[in-house]
């Protein structure tokens, strides 16, 4: 559990740093070094939003090498970056890696645990999210992540649109109150909604689970979830408390976000990148300018902020792996 002092520490370094808050460049991108441009993105909505709510949880998925200096699993810990986060997500680490429902080969499985033993030595959670729906596959999942000391999560599709009806009870299901990510046992990852009728239905469908941590969206469709909403979400069915945390991706521009304006489709701002072919209406973003930065967090119309008004006990930032994209450029 990060301590009251480090959090100061934090907050105070991402004041006077000016890495750390936003960083802008004249759109001459050879020679930076997009990781740490990652890394700096994070610190800084960390330091943001842990200024207005001390407590509220922070996880980056995926983009575990940024969790050592040189990028590399035998490297030194990034410690002011891992003094900034609470939890690190993974997807893919047991099942679904190259497909879903398969093992993730083993040498991939190796490098990422890794990084992620880097993290849970240092205080920081695991969450893991493995694509697979064959019951043994399941039960196979679960079993290995817990002797790794990971909290995990069997997703039977890629699109997290489904509470999954095996097993019946969340895995480790408990009756403890949940206060702070180390407290949790179990969550559930579901950011896309499309199978249920309407909103009421979807959170209706949600009160009725036990698990620990429900990672969600902000909005359905288009309309935010409002306090009461989230007050709502944050009693398990058996009446004991839980954490609700918003995914927010912070390595795309989603032309399907409040924030996306019609005229960038013809005349995209410097930040704005080419569309993710996997993904249709994800673009990838030049994510050190400030411009995206300011959408991102950091004043009252922000995302961020949006989701701290809301009540959330933290945010799962996703895309952080971007880097990776502008390496290859």
């Amino acid at each position: 559990m990060k301590s009251l002092l480090r959090i100061t520490i934090l907050i105070i370094a991402c004041i006077l740093i000016s890495g750390c808050p936003k960083n802008d460049i004249d759109g001459q991108e050879n020679g930076r070094d997009y990781r740490q441009d990652m890394r700096n993105f994070i610190q800084g909505i960390s330091g943001y939003a842990k200024g207005i709510s001390s407590n509220f949880t922070i996880i980056p998925q995926n983009g575990q090498e940024l969790l050592t200096e040189n990028g590399e699993e035998t490297g030194n810990p990034d410690l002011e970056y891992i003094n900034s986060i609470d939890g690190v997500g993974r997807e893919d680490l047991f099942y679904g890696y190259d497909n879903d429902n398969e093992l993730t080969p083993l040498s991939e499985r190796d490098y990422m645990i890794a990084f992620l033993d880097i993290a849970k030595n240092n205080g920081v959670e695991v969450l893991v999210t493995d694509y697979c729906w064959t019951q043994s596959y399941v039960d196979d999942s679960y079993e290995y992540n817990v002797t790794k000391g990971y909290i995990s999560f069997a997703a039977y599709h890629r699109d997290l649109d489904n509470i999954p009806s095996y097993p019946v009870y969340p895995y480790n299901v408990n009756t403890s109150n949940i206060s702070h990510l180390s407290e949790t046992k179990n969550f559930l990852y579901l950011i896309n909604p499309g199978e249920f009728t309407d909103k009421d239905s979807f959170l209706s469908a949600l009160n009725k689970t036990d698990y620990d941590i429900l990672i969600i969206d902000l909005f359905y469709d288009d309309n935010e979830l409002t306090p009461a909403e989230l007050a709502s979400l944050k009693l398990k069915n058996n009446g004991s408390t839980r954490l609700v945390i918003a995914y927010m991706s912070i390595g795309e521009a989603e032309d399907y976000r409040y924030y996306w304006q019609t005229g960038w489709e013809t005349n995209p701002p410097e930040w704005l990148g080419e569309e993710n072919p996997d993904w249709p209406g994800n673009y990838k973003v030049r994510y050190w300018f400030s411009d995206w930065q300011d959408i991102i967090y950091g004043n009252d119309d922000s995302y961020l902020k949006k989701i701290l008004n809301a009540g959330f006990d933290g945010v799962y930032l996703d895309i952080i792996d971007a880097f990776e994209y502008f390496e290859t450029q």
